[in-house]
């Protein structure tokens, strides 16, 4: 079979991109088509793509896309669709806030799109319209209907969590298999006692100042690993015992993980948290919401706490919670186990030939 990966722009490295790594190890001969590549914004990790056949969308031309990718976005139908990939029997779409879903392909190419997300600011956030420029409401509404009519061209979706599917379901009416993404799993280790740890953007969205504020309240030690917008904002809020670190090189993780007592992640929109498994492979507990996708994770009691508010008094009563416990480190790594890569692998590589068989056997089949 001739097989294409599909992928929303390549400007950074984070959980879409180690799900695009590993299709790639399993098609190392398959191009990869995306809407850009940043390599400047891309910095190290350039070189994880440096021996790979990219090959990009007519929106790399587009003077300043790197910069402006999100001014870019109404014109994603015509980049997408402008992509031939007439000559593949299968395409692996890595799709989320981009789009790359919308690529067209011929009837008896089997598409397969691993939706990481329907994209937020277009489906789950319309009660801020009234505060937009009626420009930018008729944009996103054309974004919006172009999103749903492009989903129903994919013949199969896969996604991360049953968080995901439902969304999936309910703005795509399409169902989806669930096969969480792929985390490398250390597999030995145990928690220490110096230190909480956050590990991840620092983006509102991403909700470190929960992680920030109840430390400094509680005047508990806290590593914060990452960098993003709000990094300003959260050294002003921070106690004297919050420290932060940027980014780290994965490779000394290892040693920062070895001294954590858990790691927090705070963010109740999340729907897969692959940093959080990471550490768990390490031995390391999690203290996460209840509201994102990783309360299908975290084994309550065993292997972390979930906090149910998302506030900083909620996550305050979580840490003391947490101290006056003990946690099981081999808990932690028999539950990471369960999402390591070569699991992720197995499974994919079970529907793809599942849905390989059915798009032959039924090649006229409605979507499911």
């Amino acid at each position: 079979m001739k097989v294409a990966l599909v992928h929303d722009y390549l400007r950074e490295y984070g959980e879409a991109e180690q799900v695009l790594r590993v299709l790639h190890q399993m098609y190392p001969e398959a191009p990869v088509y995306t809407a850009f590549v940043d390599r400047k914004q891309l910095g190290d990790a350039i070189a994880i793509f440096d021996d790979w056949d990219i090959r990009t969308a007519p929106s790399q031309q587009l003077p300043g896309i790197a910069t402006y990718h999100q001014a870019f976005r109404p014109l994603l139908p015509y980049c997408w669709e402008a992509l031939d990939l007439s000559a593949y029997d299968l395409v692996l779409s890595s799709s989320g806030q981009y789009l790359s879903k919308s690529v067209l392909t011929r009837s008896e190419t089997l598409h397969i799109s691993y939706c990481h997300t329907p994209p937020r600011d277009l489906w789950d956030l319309p009660q801020t319209n009234g505060d937009r420029h009626w420009y930018q409401r008729w944009i996103e509404t054309h974004l919006r209907q172009y999103d749903f009519y492009a989903a129903q061209r994919v013949d199969r979706f896969v996604t991360n969590s049953e968080v995901v599917a439902r969304r999936i379901r309910k703005f795509y009416r399409r169902s989806a298999a669930i096969i969480p993404p792929p985390v490398q799993i250390q597999g030995s280790g145990e928690a220490g006692n110096d230190y909480y740890l956050y590990v991840g953007p620092l983006t509102k969205h991403q909700q470190p100042d929960l992680a920030v504020a109840a430390c400094s309240q509680l005047d508990r030690p806290l590593w914060v690993i990452g960098s993003g917008s709000e990094r300003e904002r959260l050294q002003h809020l921070a106690g004297a015992q919050v420290r932060f670190l940027g980014n780290v090189a994965k490779e000394a993780m290892a040693d920062l993980y070895a001294h954590a007592k858990a790691v927090l992640f705070p963010c109740q929109d999340a729907d897969f948290g692959i940093a959080p498994v990471e550490a768990m492979g390490h031995g390391i507990p999690v203290i996460a919401s209840a509201s994102s996708g990783m309360r299908k994770v975290i084994l309550n009691d065993r292997t972390g706490l979930l906090f149910t508010q998302p506030t900083v008094d909620s996550l305050c009563h979580a840490i003391v919670q947490f101290e006056g416990r003990r946690f099981s480190s081999q808990a932690c790594i028999e539950r990471a186990r369960e999402f390591a890569e070569p699991v992720f692998v197995s499974k994919l590589e079970w529907f793809i030939a599942q849905a390989i068989d059915d798009h032959k056997a039924h090649p006229t089949q409605e979507p499911l």
